[in-house]
């Protein structure tokens, strides 16, 4: 079904739809970024639509754009492009402060709320460092290998990792060998050379980079599962599943939160930029 989802099936339907709703669109590249959104925006006068992935996005803002639609935003996560200098600019398209919309719940204090949901206090009160910087300073070396396999084409495949065979559940220290091990034999790639790769993530590294744009929200959160289990927790692995933390993240985040955000801040230049159509509810 989702491959039936083009970008001018998306626009034909957002032109359909003016028929009926006067107001704003908002284009969200993916089902759980649409859920975020729709419990940020004036659901009165702005419809979400869910574009099911960034270049649905992006391809049907072009058109709409194209035709002179008005009242049209997409916003999109900044994934590498900030880091690779390859926005492609546009008034009407925005992207995350962070690397995807699940790293700025987490850089949100809708992080606390979850710890505070699943986590020991006892354990949290003993864990010796900071939260966010240890998960942050792990699931930075799975960004860059990421991000290497994206700009050396070595598409290699994240998906369905098992992250609790190169993740301390004490430390969540990560092993980059066993990282690396363990991403080659789930892209059925075993020959690569592990030498050539490190060598080609260590030449994307910088002393400047913002770690909240190399690292990936869905490892992160992994990480933060295994976490809860043992570092900061004692649940048992059903109990703080991923897609059950992010589940849990969306309800935290709160508008108050976003309105602290770069990309609040964009949205109502838009906002001013594009009267009288309006995306955001007001404080």
């Amino acid at each position: 079904m989702k491959e039936s989802i083009t970008p001018d099936r998306i626009a034909n339907k957002i032109r359909l739809l003016r028929t009926q709703h006067p107001g704003s669109f908002l284009i969200a590249e993916g089902d759980t970024d649409a859920r975020v959104w729709k419990n940020l925006v004036n659901s009165t006068k702005c419809r979400v639509e869910n574009a099911q992935n960034k270049d649905n996005a992006v391809k049907a803002l072009n058109i709409l754009e194209k035709d002179n639609f008005a009242g049209v935003l997409a916003v999109v996560d900044a994934d590498f492009l900030i880091l690779e200098g390859t926005v492609t600019f546009s008034p009407n398209l925005l992207l995350t402060d962070t690397h995807d919309l699940e790293t700025m719940l987490l850089k949100s204090p809708a992080l606390e709320k979850v710890l505070l949901e699943h986590g020991s206090e006892a354990k949290i009160n003993n864990f010796a460092k900071d939260i966010r910087q240890t998960l942050l300073e792990s699931a930075k070396i799975i960004g860059y290998l990421r991000w290497a396999s994206l700009k050396f084409n070595y598409c290699l495949k994240f998906e369905g990792l098992a992250f609790n065979k190169f993740v301390d559940d004490k430390t969540l220290a990560l092993n980059e060998s066993k990282l690396l091990q363990t991403v080659k034999n789930n892209s059925q790639k075993p020959g690569l050379d592990e030498q050539e790769i490190r060598a080609n993530m260590d030449s994307l590294k910088t002393d400047t980079q913002d770690m909240w744009y190399i690292c990936c929200g869905h490892d992160l959160i992994a990480i933060l599962s295994i976490a809860l289990c043992k570092a900061l927790g004692s649940c048992n692995s059903k109990q703080v599943e991923p897609n059950v933390l992010e589940q849990n993240l969306r309800l935290a985040y709160e508008s108050a939160h976003f309105r602290k955000t770069k990309l609040y801040i964009a949205i109502q230049t838009w906002e001013q930029t594009n009267k009288p159509f309006e995306i955001l509810s007001n404080p």
